[in-house]
């Protein structure tokens, strides 16, 4: 199967190949003068003024006072990426993406969204924009853009700002700013086309796309528009051989985390069934089927083999998983301009994109107990039930079972327990679409002899988003189907009276046909077909916005003219999320999920100025100071202050020194404030009165005077249960596996607030003609981000409550006040997590950039050679749950390593160019909250790129390319361990998958 999948793939690559090159060269447009690429790239300023990404103000040169890189559209071109997300994350100034299409695959939302996170600070904390201007978010309540909705090749450049900018952009740009430009004022045709398939034979990709702009009334107009499309296949964990079977590593046994693979590890839930007879599982009383078909008692407390070869007694959840998702995209774009008078100019931009995805995942786990298990309440399945007075045992049940089984709740009625894997219902699928949408238009012009350029536009966004999801069951149907008789009446009435039927004669007149869950392949299709749930998700985002700014020099000072900016902003939001009645009511498998929808406005108004102090004289070639001040007035948080300063110093034309201060603001969004509530069923957590240590089996006793103690008996309930187990607190099974609790939004939470620093020096020796090309910063950043809005983990809660005595935490932890006849008295009904503005995040590191590029023709060669360098050295990342407590600090750690560069190496001659780009990660340690001193989880990575260019004509480029050309492993992170992406056995958001692979492709420029 293997070969044949490969040798079907490399066929398909081939012959997808010529065909593509075929149509491609078919194109005929009008010819366009193109400028060499050998043409010089040394820096010259230019009269023409223009605003770059970080301030407001138009200058004549592209230098920034804040930390500001460019990646233009040569660097684009030259990464072969599909999209603009693989080659952003190449650059150290951002972290591991929330979302990506390795590490979506298990989201209820999200599958194949492609994000950003600058700092590691949260992708919310990141403000990304287009030509200067929002784009509406593609996950519903958050201001998180899907990058699948940025045309990749209509990119001029992409300018990254780090570093807080609220005061010239408003919420959100915590961490900083992504500003996507896209071309202007183009004439010709553009056209490429691309394919690439991996060493393994899989993860086909392939892309098309279309660029045309074209000069409208003698000129004074220009229209462009862009086709793109794109596919990348996807990639399932059993094509690889490093991911075929489940991997755990010997950490969870005492170990270390990077230790070989103790594996496979299997699922306990085995597709046969495991089936419990007294109500104590794993010791001793379960049963489930040989290979041969035959009931055997089983031992196993590890999910894989019983003793004495009856098993396998687990599943292989990795044959079904998906280690990267498809993705396939259509995008449209078009923008243009028309000049209405010598002072007003018409200008407009638009963009629609359709972004499908899928996933699968290993067919559902379904338990009689558990707060998603059939029968929640009881967690056992009667398999007698009374009807009419007579006590029937449902003929399903193997013998062996029925006459084992015990009466564990009490009812007088024998129960099991049971665990199985549902894999006649096949795999659990997902089907995801998102439609995008957004308009701009707008006016701009010059005033006062052009001193000053002003615009107002109106910019409008949407996504929606409409998911189906199959594999799921119905609990309600689920139950009615297990609650089976022997049909020896004749009670439907079909002559059988050799069958089963349901008990329930309203479920049966809806189809209720028995499930038999003994032994694997014995559930029906007609069964299937009455239990199967399908779940379905629709979501809708919003956003409107209206601005204007003005911009110019309001007059000159001896060292320059004086820059001003103003303007205000009216902007609203609007999200909704709608899932299907089942998953409200958490009855299809799966925890109870709320819809949700909210909105909110602002009206916002900022200046901005820059003052040159100094020109022009000994020492103080520069020397210009700046700020800039926004006040918003939200619906929901209301009035916020943001502001900034700068100061740039140029002693001397080759060294400038600048540094910023900023305050920046994120303001809670739609999710944080107005989600919907979702039930969840946390494992792992341990009830501080049962386990203080104080009594014969660990509870807290009656006479215990400890404050631990004192707060365990403050709730209602505690002191019954110690009094009914003898002075004791103690629980059962079905109270540790009854703990729930509730996601909670909060309608008063306030903004955050963030103080960011940088400072940094600029040298470009121009004065040296050797070294007049060379550019080096070093920039130090600080971001100390305060009352920052996040969930108490439901640990960390019952610590506060129990151990400090905090209030606020004990307001979350519900306790049951009665017995029940399944839960005792004061056991933990719901521990439930709200965002609060409690926790603090704080990071700090350095910055090196250096570029040069050169003749060689001082070494007697032909060509030029071109070099590029941004490294990062990441000193500290922290988070504190409250400011008050110990941080937990991240720097060093998988996905936040202390050191990563990225190296462009190019060289040209002629028509020929070829690159190499080198992307480093540092070693790094598992999360130090789970393993104390573990050493070093990964060794240091380097990835190395290739591309290599030939044009043919002025009008055809043809490129291939290499990536991970030395075909680097991701390291081990095995399944469970912190950082490890479900399905991959590694941290697959952070290191790459899928190995050495190949592209080619043409262009066509006319």
């Amino acid at each position: 199967m293997r070969s044949n999948f490969k040798t079907k793939n490399l066929r398909q690559f081939c012959a997808s190949a010529a065909i593509m090159a075929l149509a491609i060269s078919a194109t005929t447009a009008k010819a366009q003068d193109q400028q060499s690429a050998e043409a010089t790239q040394e820096t010259e300023e230019s009269d023409d003024l223009i605003v770059v990404t970080g301030s407001r103000i138009a200058s004549p040169t592209v230098e920034s006072a804040a930390p500001l890189q460019i990646l233009d559209d040569a660097a684009i071109d030259e990464s072969g990426v599909t999209n603009v997300q693989e080659l952003l994350l190449e650059n150290p100034a951002f972290g591991t993406p929330a979302l990506s299409r390795t590490n979506s695959a298990f989201l209820t939302s999200g599958t194949g969204v492609a994000s950003i996170d600058l700092r590691d600070l949260g992708s919310n904390r990141t403000l990304v924009l287009a030509n200067g201007r929002r784009v509406v978010a593609g996950i519903p309540g958050t201001s998180i853009v899907d990058l699948n909705v940025i045309p990749t090749q209509f990119l001029e450049r992409v300018d990254i700002l780090t570093g807080g900018a609220s005061s010239l952009y408003g919420s959100d740009a915590v961490a900083g700013v992504v500003n996507f430009v896209y071309k202007k004022d183009f004439e010709g045709i553009e056209a490429n086309g691309q394919i690439g398939l991996t060493e393994q034979g899989d993860d086909l990709r392939y892309q098309a796309n279309l660029t045309y702009g074209t000069n409208v009334a003698d000129g004074r107009g220009n229209v462009m528009v862009h086709f793109g499309y794109s596919n990348e296949n996807g990639l399932l964990s059993r094509e690889r051989s490093n991911t075929q079977v489940d991997a755990i590593s010997d950490i969870f046994f005492g170990g270390d985390v990077n230790a070989e693979r103790d594996g496979p590890f299997f699922s306990s839930f085995p597709p046969q069934g495991r089936f419990d007879v007294a109500g104590t599982p794993n010791v001793g009383d379960d049963f489930t089927f040989d290979p041969d078909g035959n009931l055997q008692p089983c031992f196993t407390t590890n999910g894989t083999t019983c003793p004495g070869g009856v098993g396998p007694n687990g599943f292989n959840r990795q044959a079904f998983r998906t280690l990267a998702v498809p993705v396939e995209r259509y995008l449209f774009a078009t923008a243009g301009s028309y000049e209405i008078s010598d002072y007003v100019n018409l200008f407009f931009e638009g963009t629609y994109s359709r972004t499908e995805s899928s996933r699968i995942i290993e067919p559902f786990a379904l338990e009689s107990g558990g707060g998603t298990g059939i029968y929640p309440g009881t967690g056992r399945m009667p398999i007698e039930n009374e009807v009419n007075g007579t006590v029937l045992v449902n003929p399903l049940v193997p013998a062996e079972i029925v006459a084992a089984a015990q009466d564990t709740d009490g009812d007088g009625l024998r129960d099991i327990g049971f665990q199985r894997r549902l894999t006649e219902f096949g795999p659990r699928s997902g089907d995801t679409t998102r439609d995008f949408y957004r308009f701009v238009v707008g006016f701009d012009g010059a005033i006062f002899d052009d001193k000053f350029n002003w615009d107002v536009s109106y910019n409008f966004g949407q996504t929606s988003e409409n998911q189906t999801s199959s594999g799921q069951v119905n609990i309600q149907s689920f139950q009615q189907a297990l609650a089976a008789q022997a049909d020896i009446d004749d009670i439907d009435g079909d002559g059988d009276v050799t069958e089963a039927i349901c008990i329930n004669a309203d479920a049966r007149a809806s189809g209720c046909v028995p499930v038999n869950i003994f032994g694997e392949g014995n559930i029906s299709q007609d069964a299937i077909a009455y239990i199967d749930a399908q779940a379905t998700f629709q979501t809708k985002i919003t956003q409107q916005v209206i601005q204007g700014n003005i911009y110019g020099s309001l007059f000159e000072l001896p060292a320059g003219p004086l820059g001003i900016a103003a303007g205000v902003e009216y902007r609203r939001e609007e999200s909704e999320e709608d899932n299907d009645a089942l998953t409200n009511a958490g009855l299809n498998g799966g925890n109870k999920l709320g819809d949700s929808f909210g909105e909110f406005d602002v009206l916002e108004g900022y200046l901005e100025v820059k003052v040159p102090i100094l020109a022009d004289t000994p020492g103080f070639q520069l020397l210009e100071a700046g700020g800039a001040v926004r006040v918003a007035d939200y619906s929901t948080v209301g009035t916020v202050v943001s502001y900034n300063g700068t100061l740039t110093w140029q002693p001397i034309d080759d060294i400038r020194l600048r540094g910023t201060y900023s305050r920046a603001v994120r303001a809670p969004n739609i999710d944080e404030l107005f989600a919907g509530a979702g039930q969840t069923f946390p494992s792992g957590l341990q009830d501080p009165c049962a386990n203080d240590g104080s009594g014969p089996n660990g509870g807290v006793t009656a006479t215990e005077t400890s404050a631990l103690a004192t707060a365990c008996r403050a709730f209602a309930g505690v002191n019954e249960n110690i009094a009914a187990n003898g002075g004791e607190f103690q629980l059962v099974q079905a109270d540790i596996q009854g703990i729930s609790g509730f996601n909670l939004s909060n309608p008063d939470l306030e903004e955050e607030k963030a103080d960011s620093w940088t400072v940094g020096v600029v040298i470009n020796p121009r004065s040296i003609d050797a070294l007049r090309n060379l550019t080096i910063t070093v920039d130090y950043y600080n971001i100390d981000v305060s009352n920052v809005i996040a969930a108490p983990g439901r640990a960390f809660t019952l610590d506060q409550c129990y151990n400090n005595a905090d209030a606020q935490s004990c307001s979350f932890v519900t306790r049951r006040a009665n017995q029940t006849s399944t839960n005792s008295a004061g056991s933990i009904e719901f521990i439930d997590a709200q965002q609060l503005n409690g926790a603090s995040l704080k990071t700090e590191g350095i910055d090196v950039t250096a570029s040069y590029n050169t003749s060689l023709e001082a070494l007697g060669l032909d060509g030029r050679l071109s070099a590029r360098v941004a490294y990062t050295h990441l000193i500290k990342n922290d988070f504190k749950q409250r400011v008050d407590l110990d941080a937990d600090p991240s720097a060093g750690e998988i996905g936040t390593s202390q050191d990563r560069f990225t190296a462009n190496l190019g060289y040209s001659d002629g028509p020929f160019r070829i690159g190499f780009t080198g992307t480093y990660i540092s070693s790094a340690v598992t999360d130090d909250q789970f393993c104390v001193d573990c050493g070093d989880a990964v060794d240091a990575e380097f990835y190395l790129d290739t591309q290599l260019n030939y044009k043919v004509t002025e009008e055809f480029e043809f490129y291939l390319g290499v990536d991970n050309l030395l075909d680097n492993d991701a390291p081990l992170i095995p399944t469970s361990a912190p950082f490890n992406v479900t399905g991959s056995d590694t941290a697959a958001d952070v290191y790459d998958i899928f190995g050495r692979r190949y592209y080619t492709g043409v262009r066509m420029r006319f």
